[in-house]
Protein backbone atom coordinates (compact mmCIF):
# COMPACT_ATOMS: atom_id res chain seq x y z
CA UNK A 1 0.00 0.00 0.00
CA UNK A 2 2.94 2.33 0.94
CA UNK A 3 4.34 2.30 -3.10
CA UNK A 4 0.69 3.04 -4.35
CA UNK A 5 0.85 5.97 -1.90
CA UNK A 6 4.49 7.07 -3.40
CA UNK A 7 3.62 6.61 -6.63
CA UNK A 8 0.34 8.42 -6.74
CA UNK A 9 2.54 11.23 -4.79
CA UNK A 10 5.23 11.64 -7.62
CA UNK A 11 2.51 11.38 -10.43
CA UNK A 12 0.87 14.00 -8.84
CA UNK A 13 3.95 16.38 -8.45
CA UNK A 14 4.52 15.90 -11.76
CA UNK A 15 1.26 16.82 -12.91
CA UNK A 16 0.81 19.99 -11.08
CA UNK A 17 4.82 20.86 -12.49
CA UNK A 18 3.56 19.85 -15.99
CA UNK A 19 0.45 22.50 -14.82
CA UNK A 20 2.94 25.19 -13.97
CA UNK A 21 5.23 25.05 -16.84
CA UNK A 22 2.07 24.74 -19.23
CA UNK A 23 0.71 28.15 -18.16
CA UNK A 24 3.28 30.80 -19.27
CA UNK A 25 3.75 29.38 -22.18
CA UNK A 26 -0.54 29.59 -22.84
CA UNK A 27 -0.37 33.10 -21.77
CA UNK A 28 2.47 34.20 -24.56
CA UNK A 29 0.42 32.43 -26.94
CA UNK A 30 -3.04 34.51 -26.28
CA UNK A 31 -0.80 37.61 -26.20
CA UNK A 32 0.71 37.07 -29.28
CA UNK A 33 -2.53 36.08 -31.23
CA UNK A 34 -3.56 39.77 -29.53
CA UNK A 35 -0.45 41.33 -30.90
CA UNK A 36 -1.45 40.00 -34.48
CA UNK A 37 -4.70 40.90 -34.20
CA UNK A 38 -4.35 44.14 -33.49
CA UNK A 39 -1.50 44.78 -35.78
CA UNK A 40 -4.37 43.38 -38.38
CA UNK A 41 -6.58 45.99 -37.30
CA UNK A 42 -4.30 48.56 -38.02
CA UNK A 43 -3.64 47.49 -41.23
CA UNK A 44 -7.30 46.93 -42.20
CA UNK A 45 -7.77 50.71 -40.92
CA UNK A 46 -4.96 51.99 -43.35
CA UNK A 47 -6.30 50.50 -46.33
CA UNK A 48 -9.21 52.24 -46.22
CA UNK A 49 -7.06 55.43 -45.57
CA UNK A 50 -4.74 54.74 -48.15
CA UNK A 51 -8.02 54.53 -50.30
CA UNK A 52 -9.55 57.79 -49.05
CA UNK A 53 -6.16 59.78 -49.50
CA UNK A 54 -5.91 58.97 -53.60
CA UNK A 55 -9.13 59.55 -54.17
CA UNK A 56 -8.57 63.07 -52.47
CA UNK A 57 -5.38 63.23 -54.08
CA UNK A 58 -7.48 62.54 -57.17
CA UNK A 59 -9.97 65.10 -56.73
CA UNK A 60 -7.60 67.51 -56.14
CA UNK A 61 -5.93 67.79 -59.92
CA UNK A 62 -2.85 68.49 -58.01
CA UNK A 63 -0.70 65.82 -58.38
CA UNK A 64 0.03 62.96 -61.26
CA UNK A 65 -1.44 59.88 -61.13
CA UNK A 66 1.99 58.16 -60.03
CA UNK A 67 2.44 60.77 -57.03
CA UNK A 68 -1.27 59.71 -55.91
CA UNK A 69 0.01 56.19 -56.07
CA UNK A 70 3.19 57.04 -54.07
CA UNK A 71 0.97 58.77 -51.49
CA UNK A 72 -1.00 55.47 -51.03
CA UNK A 73 1.83 53.33 -50.52
CA UNK A 74 3.49 55.48 -48.08
CA UNK A 75 0.47 55.45 -46.04
CA UNK A 76 0.02 51.61 -46.05
CA UNK A 77 3.79 51.51 -45.69
CA UNK A 78 2.97 53.65 -42.63
CA UNK A 79 0.46 51.23 -41.18
CA UNK A 80 2.64 48.62 -41.63
CA UNK A 81 5.46 49.67 -39.83
CA UNK A 82 3.16 50.33 -37.42
CA UNK A 83 2.11 47.23 -36.86
CA UNK A 84 5.18 45.76 -36.85
CA UNK A 85 5.80 48.23 -33.72
CA UNK A 86 3.28 46.56 -32.09
CA UNK A 87 4.46 43.23 -32.58
CA UNK A 88 8.08 43.35 -31.84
Amino acid sequence: MNRKTGFQVVVSSLAIAMGLLITPVTSYALEQGEQRREGRDIKQDARQGARETKAECRAGEEKTRAECRQDKRDTKQDAREQARDLKY
